[in-house]
């Protein structure tokens, strides 16, 4: 299984980064873990045949990482010539704000008679659900977003994939990083706490309890940028744009 952060900066585009996206291809399909608003931009950057995506896993709905579905969404039915099925799973309530979105971005975008199969999946909680394959389960973290915001877990190909999406620290991360052969797990700040995000201090602190094969950290603010000379590499990767992991 192949992982590239296609994007893994923060809301702001800190250090020149783009939002959240990251491309998981393995060896039966091929999917995206959030979609922020610059991903479409980061995909044809990365020369990544976005036909071939065909699941998109959303964590939360703000717009850096839920954001670039309008786009996407356009990309395929006028420039791409998509004809597979396309399957968007995210949190309760994200077809109505991914058409709301489009309406406000591409005013009658959102009653489109799509070109391909266009499938939108509400992913309920604590509840492990087969979605084209992969075994996805979710739990609630604390980061408002109008929604309930998620930590994801997948399972493919006896591969597990954790991610924390945005939040503050909470115990619920633990059943979703435990034994996950990549854990990617948010991390705003350096030392100082602030509600609805992780600092590296409050993660280093868990990182044992967390159990995971191996984390990376991402979606990184101004202050944890200027501290990554201080990170100890010899336990956690630090995400960039265009870094690929293979496990």
């Amino acid at each position: 299984m192949k992982l590239t952060f296609v994007g893994s900066g923060d809301a702001f585009g800190t250090g020149g980064r783009f939002n959240t996206c990251f491309h998981v291809e393995a060896a039966r399909q091929c999917f995206l873990i959030d979609c922020g608003a610059s991903s479409l931009v980061a995909l044809k950057q990365r020369g990544i045949d976005r036909n071939s995506v065909g699941q998109i896993f959303i964590s939360h709905l703000h717009g850096d990482h839920f954001g670039g579905l309008p786009f996407f969404l356009l990309d395929a039915q006028l420039v791409s010539g998509r004809t597979e099925k396309l399957t968007i799973a995210g949190p309760p309530g994200m077809k109505d704000r991914l058409l709301a979105a489009m309406e406000i971005l591409f005013v009658g975008s959102s009653k489109i008679l799509w070109n391909f199969d266009l499938e939108i999946v509400d992913i309920r909680l604590e509840t492990s659900t087969d979605i084209c394959g992969s075994e996805v389960f979710t739990r609630e973290v604390s980061h408002p977003s109008g929604a309930p915001s998620t930590a994801l877990r997948i399972k493919l190909d006896d591969k597990i994939i954790a991610y924390s999406g945005d939040t503050e620290w909470t115990g619920v991360l633990l059943p979703i990083a435990r034994d996950a052969d990549l854990f990617i797990c948010e991390c705003y700040m350096f030392e100082r706490v602030v509600k609805f995000h992780l600092s590296y201090s409050i993660i280093m602190q868990h990182f044992d309890d967390l159990a995971a094969k191996r984390l990376v950290l991402t979606h990184m603010g101004e202050d944890m940028m200027a501290h990554l000379d201080q990170v100890d590499i010899s336990r956690v990767t630090i995400a960039e744009d265009g870094l690929v992991i293979e496990f």
